[in-house]
């Protein structure tokens, strides 16, 4: 299985103009979540997102959103994917696919094996599995067993020095990642060409 990769927490022009350069399969703008550094408002991702080579994949980060607005950025092509991060209910992701025809990923802490049973069971069309809400930490990754029958991004303390192995090992459909592709909280050009190399020497 070819693993994708996403790079999360685009901030800047800069920041562009290097993933289109470089070329990951996804991009993630974090929106309207004050607590990130990394977070921009509805906006600013409008406008980077108009400077984003078409053939990477948009995706806004949203902690409890307002569904209106996911839609509504969803329907206006701001983003192309939505990744919901908080606790939103499976009956307001199968709305929002309902209403734009377009994918959901539902992040999932795990912290024991009964969250990777709830992950499954998720509507979205990918779930994400992460330590927490963006801590760049890992999980315990024996709690996966077995290989995961459905689309799924691997998150949470992933960088240069584990990633092949997080590959190797568990065969996610995606890997996410943002703190260690970061050199004093802004993104780092060579530190980001380093995981795309590893991700697509992978394939």
């Amino acid at each position: 299985m070819l693993s994708r990769i996403k790079i999360c927490g685009l901030q800047t022009e800069e920041d562009i103009a290097m993933v289109n350069e470089l070329k990951p399969d996804f991009v993630g703008f974090i929106v309207n979540f004050p607590k990130s550094h990394r977070s921009k408002m509805e906006q600013e991702v409008k406008i980077l997102r108009q400077k984003l080579d078409s053939s990477i994949k948009a995706v806004g980060v949203f902690v409890n959103e307002p569904e209106e607005t996911v839609i509504r950025m969803l329907k206006e092509g701001i983003i192309d994917v939505a990744q919901l991060h908080g606790d939103e209910p499976e009956d307001m992701i199968c709305r929002i696919q309902r209403n734009t025809n377009q994918p959901i990923i539902k992040a999932f802490c795990l912290k024991e094996k009964k969250d990777l049973e709830a992950a499954m069971k998720s509507p979205a069309d990918y779930i994400l599995l992460d330590q927490g809400k963006g801590e760049g930490k890992t999980f315990d990754w024996s709690l996966i067993e077995e290989e995961i029958k459905r689309p799924w991004f691997l998150a949470g303390g992933l960088g240069p020095d584990n990633l092949e192995d997080a590959i190797a090992r568990l065969h996610p459909w995606g890997v996410d990642l943002s703190s260690s592709v970061e050199t004093e909280k802004k993104k780092d050009r060579d530190k980001v060409k380093k995981v795309i190399e590893i991700v697509r020497s992978s394939r």
